[in-house]
């Protein structure tokens, strides 16, 4: 191997490395997610007197925002603009979306909705990581090192 094969070899391994980190960071988030905001619901909900948490729809759509909601905020935190963030929540949410219709025909049941959901809202995050891989595979700065970075360039400059 040459020594720009080798480079390319060690750049794409680098990048396969961000990709995976990448997402198992967003697989957090989301269980962050799920833990932080859950027991909000069912405070707004039991404040409420409604009894809707105890709908199977509600219950999906309700944890699929708890799961949307840590993504997001961990992508901003990470740099990313508004759109990927987007195009990620709308990954995530399109897998219930689509099952909520066989299960209001009584065509699957809640247990189906929830193993199906969760399993086809990895595929499609995925999916969605793939179809920008350039966006998940560089070198991500947070915005706290990059406000710290700014932060500093300018008292640099002012004390120049």
């Amino acid at each position: 191997m040459t020594d720009s094969a080798t480079e390319k070899a060690d750049r794409k391994k680098a990048e396969t490395r961000r990709f995976v980190l990448h997402y198992v960071e967003m697989v957090i988030a989301m269980f962050v997610g799920m833990g932080v905001f859950a027991p909000l619901w069912t405070l707004a909900f039991a404040l409420s007197d409604s009894d809707a948490m105890d709908r199977t729809d509600v219950m999906a759509m309700s944890m699929a925002t708890n799961m949307v909601i840590g993504m997001s905020l961990w992508m901003w935190f990470r740099g990313h603009s508004a759109r990927p963030v987007a195009e990620m929540a709308i990954a995530m949410y399109l897998p219930f979306v689509v099952l909520l219709v066989p299960l209001w025909l009584g065509a699957i049941g809640a247990t189906f909705l929830m193993v199906a959901g969760h399993v086809l809202m990895l595929a499609t995050m995925l999916l969605a990581m793939l179809l920008r891989r350039d966006e998940y595979t560089c070198a991500h700065r947070n915005r706290w090192s990059r406000r710290r970075e700014s932060e500093t360039a300018a008292k640099g400059t002012a004390a120049g």
